[in-house]
């Protein structure tokens, strides 16, 4: 009688996929997740207090942030493949040592150049919690990967809900540059020991499992590894260029419309908030029909809220819209790494978790500058609202067209998911 996968690593001194260590690491995974995503969120609540210190514009005051996310792009490659090669450990010690040193340094920064260059350690250091953890968590889930994925995914929400309430409670007691130094003790503090119990690795058995899966899944396509990252790589950038479009500039719009900021504010936090529930819950659907089905799902919804962005401009309308797109665009963007490990070889789901999410990270900043610029040249969001849309029809047909070559190519009656 054939032993099953799970019998088989256990009896070969390794941990079984989707039993309790990998529960438990799950968790310590979420918890690490959501301390460094600090680095992602702390910028945008100091901001003007730093532009009051520094004396500086706002556009001047807006680059600290610029380069952080440009650097975290790259830091996600590096440390993606610095994963695959010598496990999720030594990536979260440098983002311990990264950010603790970058939040000190910029809290006692004297001007702006230095502030600006604590940034980029910070970029350095906020790259292991999206994609290098989302990479590491998917090699100990089998039946609940998409699950354990979006769980590690909503550490980033988590943090950009936590820090930013810590810092306004924070901030009127010890000045920002005291929250800023805080935030750096802390990390540095927590997420070096803690990385500490991440050191297991899994079995060469549930890699080489694994690797059988994926090559059977990828034939299943008919397309050359390489031809489908790049072609994932685009996809992530087009529907990352639309999503920006509500979340970078929802406040401005709300501005712009009469209502002010706050209301701009709220439907932000909103937004963000059911993002946290579709990105949970598409886990669950990505389990049972798989990622490529999943996301061809939730990159169409998406299209039809900023659809509806185009027609409804009222108060509450607005509210509505954007609880909707928060519900449908969550659970996006982790559906590439769980495509990822759905079609790719395993051993390199770090460097290529890293760079589609790399190109997101693009895609957001691209994405949040041109709808600006179309804005200054038509003087209205309606251009920049369907520009997003337009970005979101090529990101759908991308993974629609990969969703049906799957289906064609894959003998009657199998599964959706790999």
């Amino acid at each position: 009688m054939t032993r099953s996968p799970a019998r088989s690593i256990e009896d070969g001194g390794g941990y079984a996929p989707d039993g309790p260590y990998s529960l438990a690491r799950l968790a310590l995974s979420l918890l690490i997740s959501t301390l460094v995503g600090a680095g992602m969120w702390a910028i945008i609540v100091v901001m003007p207090e730093a532009q009051r210190d520094f004396g500086v514009d706002r556009s001047a005051a807006s680059l600290p942030y610029t380069l952080m996310m440009c650097t975290l792009a790259f830091s996600t490659i590096a440390l993606g493949r610095m994963t695959d090669r010598r496990g999720i450990v030594v990536p979260l010690g440098i983002s311990g040592s990264s950010l603790g040193l970058g939040f000190v340094l910029a809290g006692y920064a004297p001007n702006l150049l230095v502030f600006s260059a604590a940034h980029v350690l910070i970029g350095v250091g906020a790259g292991t919690g999206f994609g290098p953890m989302m990479a590491d968590i998917s090699h100990w889930f089998v039946k609940r990967r998409g699950v354990a994925v979006v769980v590690v995914a909503s550490g980033n929400y988590l943090a950009g809900t936590i820090w930013p309430l810590v810092m306004s409670l924070s901030m009127p007691l010890i000045g920002w540059r005291g929250a800023y130094a805080g935030i750096g003790l802390v990390i540095a503090a927590t997420v070096l020991p803690l990385a500490l119990a991440m050191r297991r690795r899994p079995s060469v058995a549930a890699f080489d499992e694994a690797e059988a899966v994926t090559a059977a899944a990828r034939a299943d396509v008919g397309i050359s590894p390489r031809l489908l990252l790049i072609l994932l790589v685009l996809a992530g950038f087009s529907c990352c260029v639309a999503m920006s479009m509500p979340q970078v500039h929802l406040v401005a719009y709300c501005g712009d419309l009469g209502y002010g900021v706050a209301h701009g504010a709220e439907m932000l936090s909103l937004m963000m908030a059911l993002g946290i529930i579709s990105r949970i819950g598409s886990g669950f659907v990505a389990d049972a029909i798989g990622g490529s089905a999943t996301l061809m799902i939730g990159s169409f919804m998406q299209g039809v809220a900023l659809a509806l962005y185009l027609y409804f401009d009222g108060l509450t309308s607005l509210y509505v819209v954007s609880g909707i797109f928060g519900l449908f665009q969550g659970g996006i963007v982790p559906m590439y790494a769980v495509i990822c490990r759905e079609l790719l070889p395993p051993r390199q789901a770090g460097a290529a978790i890293g760079l589609v999410v790399s190109a997101t990270i693009f895609g957001m900043a691209f994405g949040g500058y041109f709808s600006g610029l179309i804005f200054d040249l038509t003087s209205s969001y309606r251009m920049a609202f369907l520009n997003g849309l337009l970005f979101n029809v090529f990101n759908f047909a991308i993974v629609a067209w990969l969703f049906w070559r799957r289906q064609r190519r894959a003998p009657a009656g199998q599964l959706l998911a790999a």
